[in-house]
């Protein structure tokens, strides 16, 4: 990566972001029936699966342009095998008077009844239309916060609602969500109750100033202001979810971006993005060496100053060890960055999770709460060329996404591979976050057929008679009780036509499947698969020499 500020991946994305963004990466480019969904906390390995490896849980950004129609997205996402759509549930969106200095005269802000209709709308929609079919949906409960639930002495810059949110206004709203939708509360009007849902993240790349939490950092950025401030968040969202009954429910904390501004003075300020790594520390309010922190330092991170304190913290910040897992966004940052690439010590990007997840371990082993930290992938994709010039081009884009797949796959400890967005964003608008499947004007992209049937072979070459590992997903299978089975297949090099070599088996629920494949002799090799009752489909196609 080299002395490059980087700049965040946000999920809703902003012109300036983009900006920033398309300055990076011009840099370094220079250089049959249906099956429920499965309960997010469980991930049972599948037999066919290699130690250290099992199934992910399939996770589909779904965009704000879905909400208010969103039955015709979710029936194509669900024929993909996609099995929960992502929602951003804007705090400042549901909000009454959000620009207001003060909320409405008795307005009651933990009643969901309290909130405009309206501002519920889209999020109702989506609840009723992923139960209907068999799809679960994961609330990002997120700001920016209404302007009545803002802190004092904002300065010029960011999105509205990103300075110092009320952490105490935040747990007020994260109690009428989980009223809303415990799966008891019918809104007037309503002949029945809104779906129960059962799976949450809290807050949105806290990490980013300018679109999620500001101040990033104080005292010329020395001071990780924004990890204080998310300790806070977490804490009023974690007991508001458990008071209104989901203490049962998969709570997802973290939802980091995956870079951040390292280099220069007096970064990330106020409103940049700070390293993931260097945010999880103070977080957790720990030193660069996993120790806990002591005297000024702590205090200035409203942490324990003395090892005394250190037994009570787990305790008074239960989110911070008991969440069911700590969700990610580990892009890979420039457009033509393969998924291996460690891009800085200090990223969350895809390559550096085991950092990570050696760090949550030490960091939850030094108060004495040591265990298996999850991680979540919840936003992951490649901007692609076309549209965006910098962006990798489509072939390798949708080889890149299934070799980060199959990276995900074999951690093991990863429970999740998400993807973000369906549809390209307008061409000639001021967001260049082109990582759709589907182009702007619906028409598919390699990475398309990529999702849907993901393809990886770890080595091409084989000796004659020497086994291939062909690992992949016919991600429908996800959704289907009782999938038919897959086809490997081969062209061989001079033919024009694809032979079987071998069927794989699937099982409903698990998409994946990891084999050996003896290849008689040197070709293109391809999976092909038929929907029950309907057409054939076919992952990308891979070359494999043999000889």
């Amino acid at each position: 990566m080299g002395n490059v500020i980087v700049s965040g991946l946000s999920s809703t994305p902003r012109p300036r972001a983009y900006a920033l963004l398309l300055a990076l990466t011009l840099t370094l480019a220079a250089c049959g029936g249906s099956a429920a969904p499965p309960h997010p906390a469980s991930r049972t390995a599948a037999s066919h699966a290699p130690p250290g490896s099992s199934t992910l849980v399939s996770i589909f950004e779904v965009s704000p342009s879905t909400l208010g129609d969103p039955g015709p997205v979710l029936d194509r996402l669900r024929r993909l095998g996609v099995q929960y759509v992502r929602v951003a549930l804007r705090w400042r969106g549901v909000a009454p008077d959000p620009s207001a200095q003060s909320p409405p005269p008795g307005f009651d802000a933990a009643a969901p009844g309290a909130y405009p209709a309206a501002g519920w709308s889209p999020y109702d929609a989506i609840d009723r239309a992923a139960q209907a079919r068999h799809m679960g949906v994961l609330f990002n409960i997120t700001g920016g916060a209404p302007r009545w639930a803002s802190g004092p002495g904002a300065v010029p810059g960011g999105e509205p609602g990103v300075w110092r949110p009320s952490a105490s206004a935040f747990a007020a709203f994260v109690r009428a969500v989980g009223r809303r939708y415990s799966g008891r509360y019918r809104p007037q009007g309503a002949a029945t109750p809104l779906p129960r849902v059962s799976f949450w993240s809290i807050w949105n790349e806290p990490n980013l100033g300018e679109a999620d939490l500001a101040p990033q950092a104080t005292d010329d950025s020395r001071i990780e202001t924004s990890a204080v401030m998310y300790r806070q968040l977490l804490d009023a969202g974690w007991s508001a979810l458990h008071a209104t009954g989901h203490d049962t429910d998969t709570i997802l904390i973290g939802e980091l971006a995956p870079l951040g501004q390292t280099v220069g003075s007096n970064v990330p300020g106020v409103f940049g993005e700070m390293a993931p790594l260097r945010f999880v520390r103070a977080l957790y309010c720990v030193d660069a060496s996993l120790r806990p922190l002591r005297g000024a330092a702590a205090v200035a991170r409203d942490c324990p100053a003395t090892a005394a304190g250190d037994r009570t913290f787990a305790a008074q910040h239960p989110a911070l060890f008991d969440a069911s897992g700590f969700a990610v966004h580990p892009y890979p940052g420039p457009t033509r960055v393969p998924p291996t690439t460690i891009l800085g010590p200090d990223f969350a990007n895809l390559a550096n999770l085991p950092k990570l997840e050696r760090m949550l371990q030490q960091i939850t082993a030094a108060y004495g709460r040591g265990r298996p930290f999850p991680i979540w992938n919840t936003e992951y994709g490649y901007i692609t060329d076309p549209p965006f010039a910098p962006g990798a081009p489509l072939a390798l884009a949708a080889a890149y996404e299934n070799q980060a797949e199959y990276m995900s796959w074999r951690m093991g400890w990863i429970r999740s591979f998400d993807h973000y967005l369906l549809l390209d964003p307008p061409p000639g608008g001021p967001s260049h976050f082109f990582t759709g499947l589907l182009f702007s004007d619906g028409t598919p992209k390699p990475t398309y057929q990529a999702f849907r049937l993901a393809l990886y072979l770890p080595v091409t070459r084989a000796a004659r008679g020497q086994p291939l590992e062909v690992w992949g997903c016919v991600r429908p299978a996800n959704t289907i009780a009782s999938p038919p089975p897959a086809s490997i297949q081969l062209e061989p090099r001079g033919r024009s036509r694809f032979l079987t070599v071998a069927t794989v088996a699937l099982r409903g629920g698990d998409c994946y499947f990891d084999l050996r494949v003896r290849f008689p002799s040197a070709g293109t090799a391809r999976v092909a698969w038929t929907y029950p009752g309907g057409s054939t489909v076919y992952s990308r196609q891979v070359a494999v020499a043999v000889g």
